[in-house]
């Protein structure tokens, strides 16, 4: 029925339903800004600067480690520099930018949601069937991916790019923006990452990717996962195998779920 009724529609009924659920998100993401510029010292100095604080979850967990195995290297950010602003409007500017992209990343899964359904009720069974708990999936694996990129990547990359040099004659007075910058490009890009397994479901599908295909490129991705691991951590083989462990594990958690794809359509096929 609710595909006869969008079917029904006209265009301009289409753009006013469309309206709608783009005004509910943006309600949404508003609420959670709002919410977010008010508690100012909870998302600025407890979330936004955690990482860079010894007091830090991970960089406590760290020490700990290091202290365990008697390596010194392994107590992060223990010494942060001081952050600078150096524009009259830098930080309320900088409020105001943080205080949306928090709210965005706090009702993702609603935004998410009312896309989905204003895009399902023009959806067949069958195709119902294939993007159930689209929703819960791709939701669980984006904020999944926040709190890697957030509690693993963004406190090893902190400590490294903050104190890495080319000269002793040369000091680093880190920009406020910069460093946010880094971070919420570091955790938003993790979230995305780890959308990897859902890509590779509607991939495997369409048709357009097979196992054997991604069998085939394992070792690519391996290097290329590794790569960008040792780019975005500190130069020791404990971060970099710390950050591309999960990254390697999704890969082949991909492979798995477009073999059970697979070999159902074979199935399918073979029973029609």
């Amino acid at each position: 029925m609710a595909k006869e009724k969008k079917g029904e529609m006209t265009f301009l009924q289409h753009l006013e339903e469309l309206r709608w659920h783009f005004i509910r998100s943006f309600a949404a993401v508003l609420i959670a800004a709002i919410a977010a510029f008010i508690f100012k010292d909870i998302v600025f100095d407890m979330i936004i600067f955690g990482p860079r604080t010894p007091d830090f979850f991970t960089n406590r967990m760290l020490c700990k480690l290091g202290k365990l195995i008697n390596s010194q290297r392994l107590c992060i950010n223990s010494n942060a520099n001081q952050l600078q602003n150096i524009h009259m409007t830098g930080q309320f500017l900088t409020h105001i930018k943080i205080s949306i992209i928090a709210g965005i990343v706090a009702v993702f899964p609603y935004i998410f949601y009312e896309f989905w359904k204003f895009v399902n009720p023009a959806l067949y069974e069958s195709e119902k069937k294939i993007t159930r708990g689209a929703v819960f999936y791709s939701s669980s694996l984006f904020l999944l991916g926040i709190l890697f990129g957030y509690y693993v990547i963004s406190p090893l990359s902190v400590h490294f790019l903050e104190n890495y040099r080319v000269s002793d004659k040369v000091i680093n007075e880190i920009n406020l923006m910069s460093y946010i910058s880094i971070v919420a490009t570091i955790v938003l890009a993790s979230g995305v990452l780890f959308e990897l397994p859902v890509v590779i479901y509607f991939l495997s599908k369409i048709g357009l990717v097979t196992p054997d295909f991604l069998k085939k490129y394992r070792k690519h991705s391996i290097i290329i996962i590794l790569a960008l691991s040792a780019i975005i951590t500190p130069p020791d083989v404990f971060s970099q195998i710390l950050v591309s462990f999960p990254l390697i594990a999704l890969y082949e958690i991909s492979i798995s779920i477009s073999r059970r794809i697979y070999r159902k359509q074979e199935k399918e096929n073979l029973a029609g």
